[in-house]
């Protein structure tokens, strides 16, 4: 009932793509300062958001970026400047007021979208809900996104832990290298891009 094989493929590349161990000093830099209760509630959400999004696109993606006319390199730059201006808070301390309004922002964007359900993901996505062929194919990358976003979560969820750890000293320094952590990302999506465009890919 269960194509293992392709189960593991997509898990693994979506694993690879959407990275839960990189995503963790980030959560840690942009959910600090607030408290415990919302930083899980915050962890959920980036989570939720992003599931919800990969599977809006994974049954009907391609028919929303054709009517939108927008490209993948589009998407991948959007995403990128959308990741840079994040990174430039977290470098230079802006992202250090918390917020009611913060805190939600946070859990859509940059948490769940375009960090975790990014223009990569959206793309593997897309590709591996149109090739496969069959109930047992399909169910095979429906449980492979699932199982990735629990991964997600629980990634999210109890890397909290760190911070009662390294204190408040530490979460400075890890938002920091967080901020140029995500530059380098932003600048790479960027990069992609523009060379998707370079190569024709654009429409």
């Amino acid at each position: 009932m269960v194509d293992l094989t392709l189960f593991g493929s997509v898990f693994f590349t979506l694993f690879v793509i959407m990275d839960p161990p990189g995503i963790t000093p980030i959560f840690l830099a942009l959910t600090s300062g607030r408290a415990a209760k919302v930083q899980r509630r915050m962890a959920a959400q980036a989570a939720g958001v992003a599931f919800g999004v990969i599977v809006v696109f994974g049954l009907c993606g391609q028919q929303i970026l054709d009517y939108l006319h927008v490209s993948v390199p589009a998407l991948r730059i959007a995403g990128g400047l959308l990741l840079l201006l994040i990174a430039l808070d977290l470098l230079t301390g802006k992202a250090d007021e918390p917020t009611q309004t913060r805190d939600v922002n946070v859990a859509l964007v940059p948490l769940g979208m375009p960090l975790l359900a990014g223009p990569g993901a959206i793309v593997t996505v897309i590709l591996a809900v149109q090739k496969a062929d069959g109930f047992a194919q399909q169910t095979s990358v429906w449980l492979a996104i699932l199982a990735m976003h629990a991964v997600l979560w629980l990634t999210m969820r109890y890397s909290l832990a760190i911070i009662r750890v390294i204190k408040e000293g530490g979460v400075v320094l890890v938002t920091r290298l967080s901020g140029m952590l995500l530059s380098a990302i932003a600048v790479q999506s960027v990069a992609n891009g523009v060379l998707g465009f370079v190569h024709g890919q654009g429409g």
